[in-house]
């Protein structure tokens, strides 16, 4: 979908000017570490997966989005998860309350939690499909806004790019959000900065980005 997430390559909001990551907090306030650890130990009962959280931050009004810190997303689109699973209900999420004394309480191992962390989950397939695309073609991604979940960025939408590299089947996030588990091939597509951007004040530079097959389009 198209949103406030999906700011790449957007005008007019000013320069990025990252941290160090060796002097960057990690965490600014407590309450943060508290949303973290809650947003992890709620994943852990296998109800959703990865693109379906990040589906439930994107579907927030825009105005909401961009003015919510990083955290604040994280626990909107938590909330509504637990609410749409149906695993707490909206009296519950008001009043900080579990209206079910028979409800069983959860703590996870905090061993156990570090291990599956630190192992992550990849998105990589035995599945083998055959590829459309070759090492060399020239490609557009198609210039598609669905509805839902998407990790094709609206910058490169209708863009022309090279295929540089193949990396198999992964995890087709657009399906996944949907809770539907399927696989397609992944590429590394090569776009120059003039193709996206334009010409005007630009230093021609190289990008790579990692598509999906049903992203791209054969020229």
């Amino acid at each position: 979908m198209n949103g406030a997430h999906d700011l790449g390559g957007q005008q007019s909001l000013g320069p990025i000017n990252p941290e160090s990551e060796s002097s960057e907090s990690v965490f600014y306030h407590n309450w943060e570490k508290k949303v973290f650890a809650i947003t992890l130990a709620c994943g852990f009962l296998g109800k959703w997966n990865i693109d379906e959280a990040r589906h439930s931050r994107e579907r927030q009004h825009p105005v909401i989005y961009l003015s919510n810190s990083y955290y604040e997303n994280w626990l909107a689109g938590l909330e509504k998860l637990l609410l749409e699973k149906k695993l707490i209900s909206q009296s519950e999420l008001t009043t900080g309350k579990s209206l079910d004394i028979n409800k069983k309480s959860i703590a996870p191992n905090p061993h156990k939690a570090m291990t599956i962390i630190s192992a992550g989950s990849p998105s990589n397939s035995e599945e083998s499909k055959p590829y459309k695309f070759n090492i060399g073609d020239i490609v557009r991604v198609r210039n598609n806004h669905p509805a839902g979940h998407t990790r094709a960025p609206q910058y490169v939408r209708g863009c022309l790019g090279s295929i540089i590299r193949k990396h198999g089947v992964h995890t087709f996030p657009d399906d996944n959000a949907k809770g539907i588990k399927s696989g397609e091939n992944l590429y590394t597509v090569r776009f120059d900065s003039n193709t996206l951007w334009g010409q005007d004040k630009h230093e021609l530079t190289n990008i790579h980005i990692d598509l999906w097959e049903p992203y791209l389009s054969i020229e």
